[in-house]
């Protein structure tokens, strides 16, 4: 499982619109950093955040952790609703 996968999961895991999130992988500056967009909708936004963005942390820790594991690159998720 890549990295945007993993995300979509952990994504998918936690909203009501399965339907409505996408998840994708930008090229970025810097070839160590991979770059991950996540799109929910408006009112699952506050599911994928958490209070005080605990739940937004704790997705980007668990994606992290993964690449270190395999590709040992810096990990940047934007999470955004539209």
């Amino acid at each position: 499982m890549n990295l945007v996968e993993l995300t979509d999961f952990l994504v998918k895991s936690l909203v009501e619109n399965t339907e409505e999130v996408s998840v994708k992988e930008f090229e970025s500056d810097d070839e160590n950093t991979i770059l991950i967009q996540v799109l929910v909708s408006q009112d699952d936004m506050g599911r994928v955040i958490g209070k005080g963005g605990k739940i937004a942390n704790a997705v980007r820790t668990l994606v992290q952790a993964s690449s270190y594991m395999k590709d040992n690159k810096k990990v940047k998720i934007n999470i955004d609703s539209f």
